[in-house]
């Protein structure tokens, strides 16, 4: 009997992972990397046209040991690189791409998509062989870049590359953005189904946080619910990539405000009958983010339902929303050109709203055209990008209305949800919220 138990003690850690999957319907961390290194495959034959395009030959992506660099997920093996400095190094020999790895250890998979060395020889002279080799007329780099993807390179990294390969390759270093952000910003169409997955998991854990299960109002905090988040995310095998927010709105009391936007609120709030509860939050899954945000009506004691001026106010949220999907975002428009036409249709119907979408997909502020306000008016920033059949975007926006039953109080409607672009607009992965979520 006791070598039947310890047995199946043996076997439960080989169990656990599967059925943590199949209660929550995603993969399984080695199903996960298995299936990203298939899209990894598809990625590289794709590199080649776009460095062509982006006057680029060669690429060289650096990961530092324990300062990861964003990129490396999608040009490499989603796995951990802990060999000090590893380059990720890309050629366009004239004939073919070839693709490189200088790392610290040897390992089985990158042999798969890199050239690599059994025994890892020092990567400077192996650098500046290569580009001896091709003298490639631009080398890319993550450096100059706006965002954090195109910017990651360190100074330390930068100045090894220069003492490396040499004064005249040096003189070749260019920022590497375009091509990034290209990269990055496309997506594979064999991507959906598990983006899909990620959001309904997003979906599901929301509506928790915003129910009875998890609020008591008069007794729960904002810092419980987001503590409650932290936990479900951990229970359900993903993670996140920022802080889960809540923002509470309540009659009488003034909204404070934050480079204006509604304020996050304390979390020693305690929720009360009568608010208006706002959650912003999003999860990591496969290599991807998501972006969600929701709201919640706290019924007063007596009401059956939500008053007709909150639900205005989700009404004109909703309208906000058609009028940028569906009436104004098409690929190829820009994004100035789409935020400058759906605000003039709010001013027409007379609804004040505010606009700060932003693309989504491997990062959860993602590459690509931004359908924000403050890229529509600044003309250093994107407002000339193109949207990009198949992108994904977060439908990230406000609408403030007055609620008579609030005494013309001012209540904020903040929506964010995850959608993909067509020839048709953007669809979002899931249904959006046109009723407000309760708690009785």
């Amino acid at each position: 009997m006791r070598r039947l138990f310890i047995a199946l003690l043996l076997l439960v850690p080989a169990a656990l992972p599967a059925q943590q999957a199949a209660k929550n319907g995603l993969l399984p961390w080695s199903q996960q990397i298995a299936i990203r290194e298939g899209w990894l495959a598809t990625r590289h034959a794709s590199l080649l046209p776009l460095m062509r395009k982006h006057g680029l030959g060669m690429w060289i992506v650096v990961n530092e040991e324990f300062h990861d660099d964003p990129v490396v997920p999608y040009v490499a093996p989603p796995r951990i690189y802990t060999g000090g400095r590893d380059l990720f190094v890309f050629v366009d020999t004239g004939d073919s791409l070839r693709k490189v790895a200088l790392t610290g250890y040897s390992e089985e998979t990158l042999k798969r998509f890199f050239e690599q060395d059994d025994d890892p020889k020092p990567s400077g002279p192996q650098l500046k062989a290569l580009y001896e080799r091709y003298q490639p007329s631009k080398i890319g780099l993550a450096i100059d870049g706006r965002r954090g993807q195109t910017r990651s390179l360190t100074h330390d990294t930068y100045r090894w590359l220069a003492e490396q390969m040499g004064p005249e390759a040096a003189a070749r270093f260019t920022a590497a953005e375009p091509l990034i952000e290209e990269y990055l910003d496309t997506r594979l169409p064999e991507e959906k189904r598990h983006y899909t997955d990620a959001v309904r998991l997003t979906d599901r854990i929301t509506k928790e946080a915003l129910s009875a299960r998890v609020i008591t109002p008069g007794k729960t905090t904002v810092g419980d619910v987001r503590r409650w988040l932290y936990d479900a995310f951990w229970a359900n095998g993903v993670g996140t990539w920022f802080q889960p927010d809540l923002r509470v709105q309540r009659k009488g009391v003034p909204n404070p405000t934050s480079r204006g936007f509604l304020a996050v609120a304390p979390e020693s709030l305690v929720i009360q009958r009568g608010d208006v509860v706002h959650l912003d939050v999003g999860l990591t899954y496969m290599g991807f983010d998501t972006d969600w945000q929701k709201m919640l009506y706290v019924l007063r004691p007596g009401e059956k339902d939500v008053p007709e001026g909150l639900k205005r106010a989700m009404r004109n949220t909703n309208t906000l929303q058609d009028a940028l999907m569906q009436r104004h975002s098409r690929p190829g428009r820009t994004a100035g050109d789409v935020y400058r036409a759906t605000m003039a249709e709010m001013d027409s119907a007379g609804i004040q709203a505010m606009i700060y979408s932003h693309p989504i997909g491997a990062q959860g502020h993602g590459l690509g055209a931004s359908i924000d306000f403050r890229a529509a008016n600044r003309p250093s920033m994107d407002p000339g990008k193109t949207l990009r059949d198949g992108s994904y975007i977060s439908i990230e926006l406000n609408t403030r209305t007055a609620v008579p039953e609030w005494g013309g109080q001012e209540v904020f409607v903040m929506m964010e949800d995850d959608a993909w672009l067509d020839g048709d607009g953007w669809h979002f992965f899931l249904p959006r919220q046109e009723a407000w979520y309760l708690i009785r």
